[in-house]
């Protein structure tokens, strides 16, 4: 195929640079690409491993669309490994994502999204029910804790108080994960020392209580008539033509005792466990930051404002939906995807070699003024009038490894907003801007608004 051409990139200590890119990672991306143009390379530990950024629609298109066989996104996730698990949806690749992804898609349609609704609006109403006219509200801090509920309740399926109380301050814990933690992918042997070890701990805990929850749900007699994801995914074994014996009907001959192995129609206990914190690191403080930049940026223009606030009166979603859409745009919430070639390819005009990971940045996606015209500027209308091409907004990914909670997620967030401004008018303090945090990006000052009345 003739010489490997690696577009040029930041060099220097592979641990300093993966530190930067961890901790760092949109300064370091934006310095790269004012100099090295929409395609660079950077290098990080374990190994190093190469990545190489894109940003033009067409490579981004054409890494999506590729063969998932040769361009694997679970090998181009495995940092994350230690926290979601070897089974995480995010991790896996060819027949076993096949087969993961095929399993969870039941919890994730149409009709599926219409019963998870009442329970977010009844969470949702329950919080702001206790926000007050006048109140400086910490978004960033109010919507993790709202998006943690809508995990805890209609996700992970749990409503006994008791649990909760448990569950919480162990669970957001895990969510609280930073670069250092992540380093423990890098040099396994930091996760027998602090503060690796605590976290580690932790995160068992919170496996003992899932698997206790996933063993106790089993058992249920109303497990036909539950709406939250994790029974309906319990329930995929019965729901299956060929099946074999449901999830309850194995209780029925052990009385539950023992955990579920995996077999082609439904989810092991393992399965189940790994999906469970996948959802719940891909699916709370995204949605939380999504909602904490939403309402930051209308906070900034009593135009949009007021027109968001009619649209919660009256219905009107879609206007709720392209305020959250534009709001991940302009703020992206995650930095890029990832996925590491199985063979030698071209990729953007460039042969890569086998085993480089392909990495399209949403951030300089969305910041392109050829893809979005005035493209620092908060201007949801972009979505409402055909002006977004297809394959320039990606805060899913794309392809085949498309985000499964990308609907939960937007419904969730449109819930949410709807019942703010149905109650409140938001005022933003002042401007801010992006922090990493964990692995996504935050408001750096956790977006407070003052709330008015309404």
């Amino acid at each position: 195929m003739g010489e490997y051409s690696i577009p040029d990139g930041p060099r220097g200590n592979a641990l300093r640079m993966t530190m930067r890119f961890m901790r760092k990672r949109g300064p370091l991306v934006r310095d790269a690409h004012a100099r090295y143009g929409d395609t660079f390379s950077v290098e990080i530990l374990p190994g190093p491993r190469r990545f190489v950024i894109f940003s033009d629609p067409a490579d981004v298109k054409q890494i999506f669309s590729a063969d998932p066989s040769q361009f694997h996104a679970g090998e181009g996730n495995a940092i994350l490994k230690p926290v979601m698990g070897s089974h995480s949806l995010l991790l896996t690749d060819d027949g076993e994502h096949q087969r993961g992804r095929k399993l969870l898609m039941p919890a994730f349609t149409g009709p599926a999204m219409r019963g998870y609704r009442p329970l977010v609006e009844g969470i949702a109403k329950q919080t702001v029910d206790t926000w007050h006219p006048g109140q400086r509200l910490v978004t960033l801090d109010a919507m993790n804790a709202l998006t943690l509920e809508v995990i805890l309740q209609v996700v992970f399926g749990v409503t006994d108080e008791e649990r909760l109380a448990v569950l919480r301050p162990k669970v957001t814990r895990i969510v609280d994960i930073d670069a250092r933690i992540l380093l423990s992918w890098i040099f396994p042997r930091l996760r027998k020392v602090p503060p690796w070890r605590s976290f580690f701990t932790n995160l068992r805990e919170v496996d003992e209580l899932l698997y206790a929850e996933i063993r106790d749900r089993r058992a249920l007699p109303d497990l036909d008539g539950r709406d939250d994801v994790l029974s309906r995914l319990l329930r995929v074994g019965d729901e299956t033509p060929g099946g074999g014996a449901g999830p309850r009907a194995a209780d029925d001959t052990g009385g539950g005792a023992g955990p579920r192995a995996a077999d082609e129609h439904s989810l092991s206990d393992a399965e189940l466990r790994d999906q469970l914190v996948t959802l719940l690191l891909a699916g709370h403080e995204t949605t939380a930051s999504a909602l904490s930049w939403t309402l930051h940026e209308l906070g900034k223009s009593p135009e949009l404002l007021a027109r968001a606030t009619r649209a919660a009166d009256t219905g009107d979603e879609e206007f709720l939906e392209a305020c959250l859409k534009e709001s991940m745009r302009l703020h992206p919430i995650i930095d890029f995807v990832a996925r590491t070639l199985q063979s030698d390819q071209v990729v953007g005009g460039h042969l890569l070699p086998r085993g480089t990971t392909v990495a399209p940045s949403i951030m300089l996606s969305h910041s392109r003024e050829e893809s979005f015209a005035g493209a620092h500027e908060f201007r949801p209308d972009r979505f409402l009038d055909g002006e977004v091409t297809p394959g320039t907004w990606i805060p899913f990914g794309g392809g085949v490894r498309r985000c499964i909670g990308a609907a939960f997620s937007l419904m969730e967030g449109t819930v949410v907003l709807r019942e703010v401004l149905q109650r409140f008018e938001v005022h933003t303090e002042k401007p801010t801007g992006p922090r990493l945090r964990n692995i996504t990006n935050v408001p750096d000052d956790k977006a407070p608004v003052v709330l008015r009345g309404r």
